[in-house]
Parts: structure tokens; sequence; C-alpha cells
């Protein structure tokens, strides 16, 4: 044991039985003594990690011939002879010059048509092809739903001697990876991580021919998933002597002003060699100040693992929380000798996070209401190959809204928008895609456990979403409890929870943790009454279904208005379900369904032409609609006042308008052109309504708080359009190939004034260092194609994507449609900054 530790433990063993399990050594260290933070610098040959983002060549369809799959040039069907290649498009010297060159993440759904059912169902039922967005993927569709990617890897000479790995953060939906013609991996599963041994296929000082084939004939969920290498590819070199993929857990807790810490780190040994190490652990505090330090020995046989576990201790510890979500960093380092091998960064927060049954959630030890959005992974302009800034600022929309909690529905999501939620505080409930407790089923919850165990905004694991036929059974509880086995083997730390819509008490109930209602709010109370000593939460919520900017219902268009009224029956409006959870301290929070209008399952028409969903609080673009501002009045603590609807009711003069008031001031009262409409007082967690007969000119709120007049809004009758404004989220951008900024495009009056119905089709031309990869406007019954130069306004407002290329320099957007008067939008990567004009 290294003197400069504590030790609790001086045993130290190893289980040369497996490459998995092994047993450990312990230390603890409380303090970081000068001395003890210098060590060796890190080998040359240490980890490496490339992302492989760039230069792919993409061919929809089958490499060459669409009767066959592997029968491409040789006639070689069979698995018979490793090296024989099975496809012309893994061989190196095949010509795919003709190919598509794609940038990875990649969604080659998105660039499919939509495409009616060839024989729609009778008026009244649902069509089954709307629940994928009707994109042409299926085994009914073989041409659209396989492709091919090829990449030129090179992999530097210096890299021999090391351990090469490609990591795949996932992709939909079944992968074949070759590498220099050799089929290196099979991969079932669109949702779940993957990474591939390449050391024995690979050639350091050459470049090394990958070729992936994804299959996306068989979905997985009843919604819209995508199809390619939607998620990002890691080229990884490791020392024989290293950590493995996830091999670090941390499990950090608060003592006083400090904190303790448990350490587990996994170690290999892929050599032929006996290897005698030290693991070295430092602990950061989130400002970079080592203030913890822990060493512990480890002697690994050839080809063997093994795990060391320590401890650690420190007086001065940030909490991390919603509000300030300060993170730690542990540092493992492998030393072999006299030289850093291997060395692990791991990102951690000190918090405690509890659910109680009869207060709820509580952080730190304080009660916190979820408020909550379960989202699905894709944005409009870019399907499911979502940019990671674009994940941080889908992030930062929802915490604008007011939201403090995150359910990814229904699968594990992106490591970037987890890194997004440990960074701005947002917590999550982490969820597997398949509830089951089949081999295959138990390594996706396995590798989500692994992969997210150390995120501080991780606060809980879902094991199941719905599961009509097995949800309220024995066999269903037998089936929960192996998963719950699994998860609190893996980390005991967070509590399991399952969302269920019926067959509340049985079946699964008693066996997760916390009990998750999925829209039967009414019977939560009921529940509690029953099994008081259960928390609760409400997993899905609210449903209210909208079209952004519509207020009146119009079936042949397909068009719900935006007033928090309309839900399917089998759901609740946002007001209805958020009164009865925030007045009852033992219901733990809510999720909404959903944050963001997604692809696919397009409620309440289920049929042709709607192509997407209406159950946001914001359209597809991130364009908040009203029942935005009504989470927005009641889950942040800033005064608001919110009006609607929009002005424009030509040929409605006299008509009575529904005039409705989101607002968490004291008093509202109404005004029509000066005249007032009446005062009415602020019900908490209500909102307020006026029938107000239209007629063109100026409708006012005015808002009071304690007596003082704080707030005025105004709806004004607006003319046509006239021009176009263009803004961004941000117009200082990192020249690195992948940086986006989101930008609006808004039609404005002559007089400046927002022209709310305007439809014009705005073209979209980009000088400079960047491209649009994307455009969309939140219709739900638009079929416009998402990856284009153009988009017609819907109600006013579209969207355009622009991302950065890997060169810096200044990038000038102009907006222009037909009549109306052009907007110029400037930006800048690579640091010089440069203002926004019109």
């Amino acid at each position: 044991m290294d003197a400069r530790a504590t030790p609790l433990s001086g045993r130290l063993t190893a289980d040369r039985r497996t490459l998995l399990l092994a047993a450990g050594a312990t230390a603890l260290a409380r303090a970081v003594p000068a001395a003890a933070q210098s060590r060796p610098a890190p080998e040359p040959g240490a980890r490496e990690r490339r992302k492989l983002a760039f230069d792919w060549r993409f061919a929809l369809g089958h490499a060459s011939d669409p009767d066959r799959d592997f029968d491409f040039g040789r006639n070689q069907r069979t698995y018979a002879k490793a090296g024989t290649e099975l496809a012309t498009a893994v061989a190196a010297d095949f010509d795919d010059s003709a190919w598509s060159r794609v940038q990875v993440p990649h969604d080659w759904a998105i660039d499919l048509p939509f495409t009616p059912s060839p024989a729609p169902p009778p008026d009244g039922e649902e069509d089954p092809r709307a629940a994928h967005g009707f994109k042409p993927l299926g085994r009914e569709y073989p041409d659209t739903s396989v492709g091919w990617y090829r990449l030129p890897v090179d992999i530097p000479a210096e890299m021999a001697g090391r351990r090469l790995s490609l990591e795949f953060d996932g992709a939909f939906r079944d992968v074949v990876v070759f590498l220099n013609g050799f089929i290196v991996h099979e991969h079932e599963g669109g949702y779940t991580p993957f990474s591939v041994d390449i050391t024995d296929f690979a050639t350091p000082g050459q470049i090394n021919q990958l070729a992936v084939r994804v299959d996306a004939s068989l979905g997985e969920g009843w919604f819209y998933e995508g199809a390619g290498l939607y998620r990002h590819v890691w080229l990884t070199a490791v020392d024989p002597l290293h950590v493995p993929q996830w091999g670090v857990t941390v499990r950090a807790r608060p003592s006083g002003a400090g904190a303790r810490a448990e350490l587990m780190v996994d170690v290999a040994n892929a050599s032929a060699e006996r290897r005698v190490c030290e693991v070295v652990c430092t602990i950061k505090a989130p400002d970079g100040t080592a203030v913890a330090e822990a060493r512990a020995p480890l002697t690994l046989g050839a080809w063997d693992a093994g795990k060391a576990t320590l401890a650690a201790a420190w007086d001065a510890a940030p909490l991390w929380s919603v509000e300030t979500p300060r993170q730690h960093t542990l540092v493992t380092e492998i030393v072999a000798d006299g030289q850093v091998v291997d060395r692990v960064e791991t990102r951690f927060g000190v918090r405690t996070a509890q659910f109680d049954a009869k207060r709820g959630f509580l952080l730190n030890g304080q009660p916190l209401k979820l408020l909550g959005a379960c989202c699905h992974q894709d944005h409009a302009g870019v399907g499911a190959a979502v940019p990671d800034r674009l994940q941080v600022w889908r992030i930062e929309q929802l915490k604008a809204m007011g939201c403090n909690a995150y359910r990814a529905s229904h699968n594990p999501p992106t490591p970037e928008l987890l890194d997004a939620c440990d960074r701005l505080g947002m917590l999550v409930i982490n969820e597997t895609r398949r509830m089951s407790s089949d081999a295959a089923a138990l390594n996706e919850l396995a590798i989500l456990v692994r992969r997210d165990r150390n995120r501080p905004s991780v606060i809980a694991w879902s094991i199941g979403n719905e599961e009509q036929a097995i949800q309220g059974t024995a066999r269903g509880a037998a089936i929960a409890r192996t998963m719950k086995r699994l998860v609190n083997r893996l980390d005991p730390t967070r509590p399991v929870t399952a969302a269920k819509d019926q067959a509340f008490g049985e079946g699964i109930s008693p066996v997760v943790d916390i009990l998750g209602f999925n829209y039967r709010t009414p019977q939560m109370e009921p529940y509690h009454a029953r099994f008081p000593d259960q928390p609760i939460l409400g997993s899905e919520t609210g449903s209210t279904v909208s079209t952004r900017g519509e207020y009146v219902r119009d079936d042949a268009r397909h068009i719900v208005p935006a007033y928090d009224r309309e839900h399917p029956w089998w759901a609740s409006t946002a007001e209805d379900w958020w009164t009865l959870a925030a007045e009852r301290p033992y219901i733990a929070g809510g999720f909404i369904w959903t944050g963001f209008d997604y692809r696919g399952e397009p409620t309440p028409f289920n049929r042709w032409p709607s192509v997407a969903s209406y159950f946001g609080a914001m359209d597809s673009c991130g364009f908040p609609k009203d029942n935005y501002w009504y989470y927005r009045a009641w889950w942040r603590p800033e005064p608001l006042l919110h009006l609607f609807p929009h002005w424009n009711w030509a040929g409605r003069e006299g008509e009575a308008i529904d005039v409705w008031v989101h607002s968490n001031l004291d008093r509202v009262e109404l005004f029509l052109n000066g005249r007032s409409q009446g005062a009415k007082d602020v019900a908490r967690n209500r909102h307020l309504e006026w029938a107000v007969p239209f007629a063109p000119g100026v409708l006012e709120a005015r808002g009071w708080k304690d007596g003082r007049l704080v707030s005025r809004v105004r709806r004004e009758t607006a003319g046509p359009a006239a021009r176009i404004e263009l803004t961004a989220d941000r117009v200082r951008l990192s020249a690195d190939g992948e940086d986006v900024a989101m930008v609006t495009a808004r039609a404005l009056d002559a007089r400046g004034r927002p022209a709310p119905l305007a439809d014009d089709r705005v073209v979209f031309e980009i000088d400079g260092p960047a491209r649009v990869i994307g455009v969309g406007n939140g219709n739900p019954v638009s079929h416009e194609p998402d990856r284009a130069s153009s988009r017609q306004l819907f109600n006013g407002l579209a969207q355009a994507i622009v991302q950065t290329d890997r060169r810096p320099g200044p990038i000038r957007l102009t907006a222009r449609a037909e009549g109306l008067r052009a907007a110029t939008l400037e930006l800048d990567s690579g640091g010089r900054f440069r203002t926004t004009r019109q």
C-alpha cells in the first residue's frame, strides 16, 4: 500500500476467471500535499480519442445491387472465410466518388420524401404509418431503409502497440462494421452505444478503410427515429494497460461543508506481460483546484483485469444544484514504470437526491418540485442527427420556460444532451428503450447505467413505459425485479421507476421505488391514500394539442387551436394537471408531454397529411406556443404577462374573440383601443379569459403586482408583411465545423410589427465559411424538405440552422422573400465579432 495513502483495507486481490470482475484495493486521502500533486507527465503514447466527423461518403440503398445484400462482386454469400470481401463497398479501391459527402452525425431519413400510405385507412381510422412521420422506412421500402458509409481513416504510425477501438455513440438501427475488408462487429439496437476493438485489423501508419452498413428496416419506437450514423463515432487509442470504457465510478456525497467519495476504477491489461501499476485519483474542485488525492497499487497478470477501490475526502465542496450546477472532476491516472500510461477525466457533482413519499423530491435536503418535460430526440431541419450545440440550445429553451427536469423518452439520450443537463442544471430521468429481462435488453440497460451513473443530473432510472402487456401482471413484476436487481448492482445510489398508464397497484407497481403516472393524474390522490409509503410522480402529464399561432379549429387543414383546451381522451390540459400536482407535496412533480413537437405520432389526426405531433409546449423549431407561457408563468418566479391571440381577424368584425392571459401577477385589466374590457384577479396556477368583440386596433393587457402597475403587453392589428427580420441565438461561433447558430426569420409589417399570418417563402443565402444545414417552420402539416435553402413562413416564423466550416471568418446570411425587404445577419466564426443588422 502506498505510504501516501491512508488504507481502509490493505488487501488486494485479482479475480482471473473473468475480464469484467475483479477484487480491488482501497485507499483514502483527505488533502493533497504539494509533493503529492506532482507526478510523471503522460507519455506521448497515452490515451487519445478522435472524433470521426468529417469526410464520410454515403450511399442510400444497397451498395451495388438492390437485389442482394452481401453478395457483391464475389458471390460470397456466407461468413465462411475471414477477410473475404462480402461487398465491393468495403474494398479500399471501391470507387465511392459518386457517393454523397456527409458529416456524422447524419440522419438520412430526413432527406426522404414524405410518402402517404398506398392504401389510406377509412375515414376516422388512424394510419399506422403516421406514427413514424410518413417516411418510407421499413421492410416494405428496402431501397430507402439501408445505407452505406465509407471513411478512409488515417491511423498514425505512433499508435502501433496500443489498443485501438471504434466507439459508436449510437446508430439506427442494425449495423455491420467493416475495417480493411474484415467484418469487425455487428450490432443491433438503435440507441445503445457500442465499442469495437480493431487492434488486430488496423494498420497504423496507413490509411485504413472503414465501411459501415446500417439497416433501418426495423423500428424500435412508435415515433420518428431517424436512420444512419446519427450519433458520434470515435477512434480511441489506449495503452494495453488502461481504464476500459466507462470504467470509472464516483459515488460522492456531502459531508459537512465538504464531501466524501468512493472511487472504483476498472483496469485492463491487454498484453501478454504481467503489469504492476498504481492507480492515482485526483479530485479537482469546480474552479480546477486539486482538493483530494487517493492512490492504490494494482498488479495484473497477462490478459487480466482488476479493480481498485479508493476513497477520498475534502473539506470544502460546492454542491451541484439546478441553480448552481457546479461540477467536480476526477482525474484518474494509471502509472506504470514511472510513466502515466492512461488518463481519464470524469465529471461528477456533489449532491443528494431523494424521493420521499410525503415530501416529494428533495435535492440537497430541500423539497424541489420536478418541473419536467418529456422529449424525443429530433429537431426541425436535422432530424435525429442533432448537433451538439443544438442539444445545448434545446435545454436552454426548456430552462427558459421554467423546466428543471428532463425525461428521456423513450430511449437513452445522446451523451452530449446529458453533458448539457449536467452543465446547465437540468435533472434527468434516464430511460432504457426496452422493458425486458432477456440478455440483449439487460445488456442495453447495463450499458445505460454504466455510461451515465456518474452524472449529477441523473436522479432515477426508468425501466419501462406503458408496457400494456405486462405492466399489471406477475410476469411484468418478475421482469421488473430482474431489471431492478441489475440496476441496484451497478448503481445502488439511485432509485428505479417505471411509467404506467393502467393497473396502478398491480404488477410492477410495488416493485419499482417510484411509480410514474402517465396522464392518469386523478388517480394519483387515491393511489397515495392506498400506498402512502411509495413516492409518485407524473411521468407524462398534460398533452394539450395545439398548433402554434392558430386559434380556430380546422379539421380539413389539420389545425388545432392554441388555447389550453384540447387534448386526447387519456390526457388533460396543462392547467388541470398542474393545479393538482402543484398543491400536493407528495407528488414529486411531473413531465409534460412534450417539451417540443416531434416528428411522427401526429395526434389528434393520426393520418395524412399530418406528419408531426401537436403536443409540444414549443413547436418542432423551438418556437413557443401559448402553453409555453402558462408554464413560464408558474414555473419561474419572474413577473410574467402573456396575452393572446394575435389581433388580425379581418372579416370577423364584431364577433367575440376568446382572449386569454397567462400571468403570475396579482391583477390584470384588458383594454381594446383604450377602452377597458374589465379587470380580473389572477388565481394561482390558473389563466384569465375574456370574450372581446373584434375591432381592428390595439389589444392591451396591464398587470399589477402589490398594487403597482408593472407590465403592459400589446397585440396590434398588423398590416401585410413588408420585410424580414433575422435574429440569432449567438453571433460568435467556433470554426470547428460543428458549431451552429439558431436563426429566426420573422415577418414584420411596414411599421415593424409582427405579421402573425405571413406565409411567404423565405430563401436563405449564405456567404462565408458556413452553410445552412436545415430549415423548419413548426408546421406539423408541412411536407417541405428539411435540408434546403428555403422555407415557407408559418404564421410569421421560420428557422434556419447555420453550421460553421473548419475555417474562421465572417459569415453573412441573407433572407429574401418576394415582395418583402430582405434582411442580413452577420455572424463570425473564429473570434472576430460582428453585430447584426437589418
